[in-house]
């Protein structure tokens, strides 16, 4: 016995020692494939990554959801909106190239230091652009620092308390102990083809456009200390929501919510409906037959509406 004891702690020691070889490697390979688009604003002492484009115009700020970082913008709608903006796409605190917050982590610490990046930019009153848990974010810059945007674009966002249940990988990610095994693993060993079909599912009923999963840069989110962060977010969302839910009759920004009639990941009933309801000075965007990634596949729209956010802000 004592000797099988010997060779299983031997043969798990080598595989913890190969897996932990292999994921560093791919972290490696993530940052050179895919480096900093854009530039580092301290915050409090950590970094914020910021892609700025455009020269002039109304500030937006555009802000990534769960699994993302800043590229998901820079595929296609920040180029197009920098003819008419000064847009900053910033990677959230803890994924893509922002440093993580030392203990609070939620969705109005997020937004605060957001603020305080495009504010050290220049932007003090943007028009604040978030998609889906990104739309979160934007939520809580609206509600709990109200003189610090000019307008509000909530695109597929969850906005109310749901069903907590969570995929397998999020519940081993986010906690303390079992992250410790689940996410190396994930980094040495997840095939493409995984995250091919997660791209698909978060897309359907619609396609990725082309060239979007060579230049979201997924191998940067399978980073160890991004796939726990990740994980973390998703984990304390329900209840983060719970707590920003009784202010949202007082946003008086004027807002715009878009949502996807098909989509299947945020519900439109639980979440968009009910919020148009509850902000008095909102528009609700129904888009027939869209899913999740409005601002890829039905970009026009979305452009269209944040230009009506920028007009009722009387910033064109």
């Amino acid at each position: 016995m004592t000797d099988a004891l010997t060779t299983l702690l031997v043969l798990l020691t080598g595989l913890g020692g190969w897996t932990h070889i292999r994921a560093s490697a791919a972290e490696l390979q993530a940052e050179k494939d895919f480096p900093p688009e854009g530039e580092f604003v301290d915050v409090d002492g950590r970094k914020v990554h910021v892609v700025v484009k455009g020269e002039s115009g109304p500030d937006v700020v555009l802000i990534h959801g769960l699994s993302g970082n800043s590229r998901d913008f820079t595929h296609s709608l920040a180029d197009r909106l920098a003819s008419s903006y000064r847009v900053l796409v910033m990677d959230r605190p803890g994924m893509g190239y922002t440093d993580l917050l030392p203990s609070d982590n939620s969705i109005v610490e997020q937004a605060r230091v957001l603020k305080k990046a495009a504010g050290a930019l220049g932007a003090h009153l943007p028009i604040v652009v978030g998609q889906s848990y990104g739309g979160s974010v934007a939520l809580a810059w609206a509600a709990r620092f109200p003189n610090r945007l000019a307008a509000l674009v909530t695109l597929g966002a969850p906005a109310y308390p749901f069903d907590p249940g969570m995929p397998l990988h999020y519940w081993l990610n986010s906690n303390p102990v079992l992250s410790q095994f689940s996410a190396p693993l994930i980094t040495a060993f997840l095939p493409d083809s995984k995250v091919q079909s997660e791209l698909a599912e978060v897309f359907a009923p619609q396609h990725p456009p082309l060239g979007y999963g060579s230049h979201i840069g997924a191998p940067l989110t399978l980073r160890r200390k991004c796939l726990r962060t990740n994980a973390l977010h998703r984990a304390n969302l329900v209840r983060e929501l719970a707590a920003l839910e009784p202010l949202y009759a007082s946003i008086t920004t004027p807002t715009e919510i878009i949502h996807g009639e098909a989509d299947r990941t945020v519900s439109v009933d639980i979440h968009a409906i009910p919020l148009a309801k509850k902000i008095v000075d909102s528009n609700l965007t129904l888009l027939r037959g869209i899913g999740h990634m409005p601002h890829h596949v039905a970009r026009e729209d979305v452009m269209r509406i944040i230009h009506r956010a920028a007009h009722r802000a009387g910033l064109r």
